[in-house]
């Protein structure tokens, strides 16, 4: 005998009770038409993940409960369909009339099993992350009860994300007589992160010798951007249906239960390369559409880091939407003014040229007699690039474009930016890609085209020449920061992979540099604090990720003291 399943692959939008609910209606009204058993929704579907700290107001729970009867009474008349819907579920004695939190967590992360307007099963995620982007126990309260219901004689076991990557929850159901398990998740993205999923998956229904449906969320939502492919996985361990990446779906797959396998399609994974930047592409496509947006603005410089950006806002959001500025100072290169005019005219976009000249004089002659005596220095450098900021912000003030930043992570690791300058905006869309990984994504973007945009669009002499703020004559990067193939190796040691400078240091790098790095990185935290959010694409992020103190004197005191 076989079940279908299906996934309701939807970008929910946080806190859109209504929009949510009728996502959600909509995709099992579709459901029903194709004979599905089993309509999984991913985890928190209904509030959408994550909205923090709104779970502490009990109104917004209260909320919560009257769209999940909305879904309910909706889906009462789509006969034989079981809707697995993820929400918010409020625990009654951890509220008060006063409609305010007392203190504790007042809700689990919940599922609710759905069948003829009636609830036939719910399910409290045991397991509640608390780790990198996450802080489900600030939020929610562990259950402590497997979850298993019916579905035409066979019996189905309710999971959520995390419960399934430890054993303990998927054996309880099983001992409950769970012939297949349904795992509702939310799981953000970073690269490598969908292979890893599967695997784990897979060693979970061969250990149990369980079918798995994995029903996954996408979209972006601030910080975090989810890739969907949700899969199935047989009682062998195989993937044996996936859906697509980066995009909506409503995946239908039929189970034969006694032999625990799948039919469905089972769509292609990507390269790396293409994964990042459709996830870069998502993460702003849905900032600026959910925060309504009508464009983005940015500096254009000529250089590597806002040519890549500008190639991804195209990408994402189309020509019409995006503007470029070009800035030019006094040092700018006159082939910088000519290559980000080449870009601009490739790619279509809104263009214009401000100079900063004038306004840098005059800020100049402001400041003269305070700087009376004193010798130019990075002071006048950053003064440049605080008049661009200026500008950016003026124009996004008049026209109500956001202002996307240009800085990469390795420079946000070190302070190679300027506060109130070009950390001027309102999404850094690169904070979390090192700068090699730019130059890798920059040629891989030249050589394919991933959304059907522009061919080609970066000009291959922004690529190949040598990086430079231009904000003194003949300035380069490396006259600052060490060569970016080290220094990105380093920060990713120590940052995504948390090595000791004595670990680093034993990988063949000069403890001198080591230790200069890591002391920018520490003296720097106060400017990464001020900087503007964008999107996670690494295990370990500037933001939610990373919590360091800014006022710190903590030095690290293993064999290799001195390069701490």
């Amino acid at each position: 005998m076989t079940l279908r399943f299906a996934v309701a692959q939807c970008n929910f939008v946080v806190g859109d009770l209504n929009g949510n609910a009728q996502r959600i209606i909509e995709a099992a009204q579709q459901a029903h038409a194709q004979g599905v058993d089993v309509l999984l929704t991913p985890e928190l579907a209904l509030a959408g993940y994550a909205a923090e700290d709104l779970y502490l107001r009990p109104a917004f729970l209260a909320d919560c409960a009257h769209a999940v009867q909305q879904v309910a009474a909706a889906c009462a008349e789509l006969e034989g369909l079981h809707v697995v819907l993820g929400h918010p579920w409020a625990m009654e004695q951890a509220s008060n009339p006063g409609g305010r939190s007392t203190g504790g967590p007042l809700a689990h992360n919940a599922a609710t099993v759905w069948h003829a307007g009636q609830c036939v099963a719910r399910y409290a995620k045991q397991c509640l992350p608390n780790y990198q982007v996450f802080d489900e126990r600030r939020y929610f309260a562990p259950g402590g009860a497997p979850c298993v219901f019916a579905v035409r004689g066979h019996r189905v076991g309710v999971l959520i994300c995390e419960d399934a990557w430890y054993p303990e929850p998927a054996q309880q159901a099983k001992q409950q007589g769970a012939q297949v398990l349904a795992v509702l998740n939310a799981s953000p993205y970073h690269v490598g992160k969908s292979a890893e999923r599967e695997a784990v998956m897979a060693q979970r229904a061969l250990g149990l010798g369980l079918p798995l449906a994995y029903a996954h969320l996408v979209g972006g939502q601030d910080e975090v951007v989810f890739e969907g492919r949700s899969f199935a996985v047989d009682s062998h361990g195989q993937v044996a249906a996936r859906a697509p990446g980066f995009v909506e779906a409503l995946p239908v797959w039929r189970l034969d239960v006694a032999a625990g396998q799948w039919q469905g399609t089972v769509a292609p994974l990507e390269d790396a390369q293409a994964d990042l930047w459709r996830a870069l592409a998502l993460g702003l496509y849905d900032y600026v559409q959910k925060n309504r947006f009508p464009s983005v603005l940015l500096g254009l410089s000529g250089g590597i880091d806002s040519a890549l950006v500008l190639a991804l806002a195209v990408d994402a959001l189309g020509a019409d939407r995006v503007h470029a500025v070009m800035m030019p100072s006094p040092y700018t290169a006159d082939i910088s003014l000519i290559d980000a005019r080449d870009m601009a005219s490739r790619l279509g976009v809104r263009y214009h040229e401000c100079p900063v000249a004038p306004t840098f004089d005059a800020l100049r002659q402001t400041l003269a007699p305070v700087f009376e005596g004193a010798a130019e220095d990075a002071t006048e450098e950053n003064l440049q690039a605080r008049v661009r900021g200026n500008l950016l912000m003026a124009i996004s003030n008049k026209f109500g474009a956001l202002v996307l930043t240009t800085g990469n992570k390795s420079e946000l690791a070190t302070g190679y930016c300027t506060l109130y300058g070009d950390m001027a905006g309102g999404f850094a869309l690169i904070k979390d890609v090192v700068k090699t990984q730019v130059y890798a994504l920059a040629r891989w973007r030249n050589q394919h085209n991933p959304m059907g945009g522009v061919a080609q669009p970066i000009p291959q002499r922004i690529i190949e020449r040598a990086p430079s703020a231009e904000l003194r004559p003949d300035q380069t990067d490396q006259d600052s920061l060490p060569a970016y193939d080290v220094l990105d190796a380093i920060l990713q040691a120590y940052i995504e992979q948390e090595q000791t400078p004595h670990d680093i240091v034993a990988q063949g790098h000069d403890p001198e540099v080591v230790q200069r790095v890591l002391h920018l990185l520490r003296a720097n935290e106060y400017k990464r604090r001020q900087g503007a959010i964008g999107v996670r694409v690494t295990h370990r992020a500037f933001g939610r990720d990373w919590r360091y103190p800014i006022t710190q004197g903590y030095r690290h005191r293993g064999p290799q003291a001195s390069a701490a």
